[in-house]
């Protein structure tokens, strides 16, 4: 099929078509790469336009250390990645990162990340001397609720917030398809509300975080507590089974067995992210609320006590729409798959 000249100018291909030589159209795939920076690790992706991670490389962070040096093995896993998805640099399009701490988007500089101990780092001029492609760079929950929105758990909606509960309580904010990072890039720090006046000491300095008490942490800290108060509770037995350690499971995994203070300490856990989860709704009202994290694996025994609190609680409890709150879907791929979307995140 020929055109004329005039008509290509007035019609567009949809992207990802090339006219080829001759005529005809040929389809050319777009690739991204992720950088997912840890305290850790840090794991690269690459990433194509259908979402897909076809290839990761990583390596191990080893904090403390110079920012330069953990710049350039960031570029190094990058390059990894791509040789090992069989492609070469030209075909990537761009290049973005996931890191904790305060991300300025606009000047490419982690301003504050007391993991990592950079204080206004470069990131993005560093990573530009080894690759030569567009970076762009932000906070790792904002870059994992990104995920979770263009291709997990909060796929299709037009506002959505994604809560991870880990080491601390992470939060990502999604308006109108665009993520929200505040006037200062430290936006979206749900962790750090208040829902117990003069509660336990948070790391942040105040008391009482929603973080404290639903934060895999603050559920191992609930979980001590009480095998300290019950020294015949069942949480003991797991707890030897288990090389002595204590993990976000324990409470569950004894309450199913029918433990009574296994129960309260799941019942106290479910009680205060249901009150996080609802001053969250309460304040952006979004289509979808995710939550994720290694305790999320519990599924219905965490999420339906939890919807059921919520729906009783929230002030739009008589709307006829209301936040669905969903389990997150990507796991750790979450933050690979946003970070490798940011271009189209702002």
């Amino acid at each position: 099929m020929v055109f004329a000249g005039n008509f290509l100018a007035a019609w567009r291909f949809p992207a990802p078509y090339i006219i080829k030589k001759g005529g005809g159209m040929e389809f050319i795939m777009k690739y991204y790469i992720g950088i997912d920076l840890g305290g850790t690790n840090i794991v690269a992706g690459v990433v194509d336009e259908n979402y897909k991670i076809i290839s990761k490389a990583s390596t191990k962070t080893n904090l403390p250390r110079p920012e330069k040096e953990i710049a350039a093995d960031m570029a190094r896993v990058s390059v990894q990645a791509v040789k090992e998805a069989g492609l070469d640099m030209n075909q990537i399009e761009w290049v973005g990162i996931g890191t904790p701490g305060i991300a300025n988007s606009e000047k490419g500089i982690i301003e504050y990340s007391c993991n990592l101990g950079f204080d206004n780092t470069p990131m993005v001029d560093y990573i530009k001397e080894y690759i030569d492609k567009p970076v762009f760079i932000e906070n790792d929950a904002n870059a994992a609720a990104y995920g979770e929105y263009v291709a997990g758990a909060a796929k299709g909606a037009k506002n959505a917030v994604c809560i991870t509960l880990g080491t601390g309580v992470g939060g990502g904010i999604i308006i109108d398809g665009r993520i929200y990072s505040g006037s200062n890039f430290a936006g979206a720090e749900i962790g750090h509300t208040v829902i117990e006046v003069d509660g336990p000491e948070c790391a942040c300095g105040r008391r009482g975080c929603f973080e404290v008490f639903s934060s895999a942490t603050g559920l191992i800290r609930m979980t001590k507590e009480a095998m300290d108060n019950d020294k015949d509770t069942l949480m003991h037995k797991i707890t030897a089974e288990r090389n002595g350690k204590v993990t976000a499971r324990t409470s569950f995994d004894a309450m199913r067995m029918g433990d009574k203070t296994a129960k309260a300490v799941v019942d106290k856990f479910i009680k205060y992210l249901a009150a996080g989860i609802t001053n969250t709704i309460n304040i952006f009202q979004p289509d979808i609320l995710c939550i994720g994290g290694g305790v999320c694996n519990e599924g219905d025994p965490l999420l339906l006590p939890v919807r059921a609190l919520v729906k009783k609680e929230v002030y739009t409890r008589n709307s006829p729409k209301n936040t669905e709150i969903v389990i997150a879907k990507l796991g750790n791929d979450a933050g690979i798959i946003g970070a490798a979307f940011l271009g189209m995140a702002k």
